[in-house]
């Protein structure tokens, strides 16, 4: 049974290699596909009934004993992340069944798709700092090769940006990890922690704080990091937005909860202020460019940059209510962004255009779609008793604790922008005189439409459970707060 928290990163590995046998086979590649999630899901949704009632799951791959050999760790956070990675990227495979088209599919789309969820998972569950530095480049990997399927001049000129970012802030991730390594001389997470709370955290593990501050921070896009985002994820197709919207970033933000209430736990005052500075200021970088442009895709990529803030924010009080705030909020916003990508996927090619300017009058033509969009807009915004809206109160409520009243202030104000940027798009899409629409077939529109009503469900769901769902945050936050749980399952394996 312990070893089933390796299956939500072994089975889509294994799927992907299939795939890449059948490339000329369309269908067959859709149904593999589907079936290879749908059994990463399975083993995902009993990883985290297995956490919650045996509690920390740990393996340590080659007979090693920890810290010797690659620890595998899966708490209740990495649990709930890796299920919410799955449930997105299935629905964005059948989201893409009609909306990515042929061409693509041909050029081993599925694959990448499914390598791109072995990167993720794996980070997620990693309990090793190289390791995790490894599943970066595997998700990295399939994501350069998802940015640039189709090779239109756009995607061409944004992904040698995005590919150079990310070769730089790798290159500084193995510096970063080599300079911690010469301090404590281990690569386990778990012995890290141990090793630094032992020396006292000197000055040189502040720095090596701040240097993984920016190598996360860059994959994260926080401020002032964020710069490449906006382009880069504008470029690709709408399905391989959504991938990336929903998952890329959170799994940087993941990796600075993580090392922020595992290694650097013991001088916060400069590593965990800084950290709130910037998660402010990111905010605030984000409401600037959600109202500025009159793209669909820049204002929710936008808002992205927005989310990774108002996250960060609730890490950085680095007690209970903004600790549980950040978790919860972190795997809505995976969910609601995942949902919006989609709807505006869905307006775009009902408009044939992603410009504001040149839509209106939806609501007449396509008022299903109008309803579903207004009800994610307000999930987004956090609008009672939507999913957004209970991450956002414990975060606020935790950094009223931590005597932080200004940073409230702004997530709070946030929380009005974020709602006046996606209401104009209601505005602006769905109100007004209708214009002259291109012919598009039904068909395919219907079929987008399955996924995109599931995801926006279960966003909706996610708030109004919240009731029940609160033991696993709870857990999750736990484990954050409390690093000797996540070490003692570890070490004492």
């Amino acid at each position: 049974m312990i070893n089933l928290l390796l299956f939500p990163i072994i089975i889509p590995f294994l799927f992907a290699i299939v795939l890449l046998f059948f490339k000329e086979r369309i269908v067959l590649q859709r149904v593999l596909a589907a079936v290879g999630l749908i059994a990463a899901l399975a083993a995902s949704l009993f990883l985290v009934h297995t956490v919650k009632q045996d509690g920390v799951q740990t393996i340590t791959l080659g007979s090693w004993p920890a810290p010797f050999g690659i620890s595998m760790v899966s708490d209740m956070f990495s649990a709930l992340l890796v299920t919410t990675t799955i449930i997105i990227t299935l629905l964005v495979v059948i989201y893409s069944f009609t909306s990515i088209g042929e061409a693509r599919e041909h050029y081993f789309y599925y694959s990448a798709i499914l390598f791109m969820v072995t990167g993720v998972n794996g980070a997620f569950t990693t309990g090793d700092i190289f390791n995790m530095f490894v599943f970066f480049e595997v998700l990295l990997i399939a994501s350069y090769v998802l940015i640039v399927l189709g090779g239109e001049k756009r995607q061409l000129r944004e992904s040698i940006k995005y590919i150079l970012i990310n070769v730089v802030s790798s290159a500084l991730f193995v510096i970063t990890v080599a300079y911690l390594y010469s301090v404590v001389g281990t690569l386990n997470m778990a012995d890290i922690s141990v090793k630094i709370a032992e020396i006292g955290q000197p000055g040189i593990i502040t720095v090596i704080a701040v240097l993984m501050l920016i190598v996360f921070g860059i994959k994260g896009s926080i401020f002032p990091l964020y710069f490449w985002l906006p382009g880069s994820y504008a470029a690709p197709p709408i399905p391989v937005l959504a991938l990336f919207g929903a998952l890329l970033t959170k799994v940087g933000v993941y990796a600075i909860m993580r090392t922020y209430t595992l290694f650097f736990v013991h001088h916060t005052d400069f590593t965990h202020g800084l950290l709130m500075v910037l998660s402010i200021l990111t905010i605030i970088a984000g409401c600037i460019g959600a109202l500025a442009y009159f793209d669909l895709k820049q204002i929710v990529i936008y808002n992205i940059v927005i989310a990774v803030g108002v996250i960060l924010f609730g890490s950085a009080q680095m007690n209970e209510s903004g600790l549980s705030g950040a978790v919860f909020y972190l795997l809505h916003d995976m969910l609601i962004k995942g949902a919006l990508f989609f709807l505006i996927g869905m307006i775009i090619y009902v408009t044939g255009t992603s410009d504001l300017r040149k839509m209106g009058g939806l609501m007449k033509t396509h008022p299903s779609l109008g309803w579903f969009y207004l009800i994610a807009a307000f999930g987004l915004a956090g609008i009672p008793p939507l999913s957004g809206f209970i991450g956002k109160l414990l975060i606020v409520e935790g950094a009223f604790q931590a005597d932080h009243i200004w940073g409230s202030i702004v997530v709070l104000a946030s929380s009005l922008v974020v709602l006046l940027s996606v209401i104009r798009i209601f505005i602006y899409a769905f109100w007004g005189e209708p214009q002259a629409l291109p012919s598009v077939e039904r068909k395919p529109y219907r079929r987008m439409m399955v996924p995109t009503v599931v995801l926006v469900v279960l966003s909706v769901l996610y708030g109004v459970g919240t009731e029940w769902l609160l033991p696993y945050m709870t857990d999750a936050s736990n484990v954050l707060l409390q690093p000797s749980i996540y070490i003692d399952a570890v070490l004492k394996e």
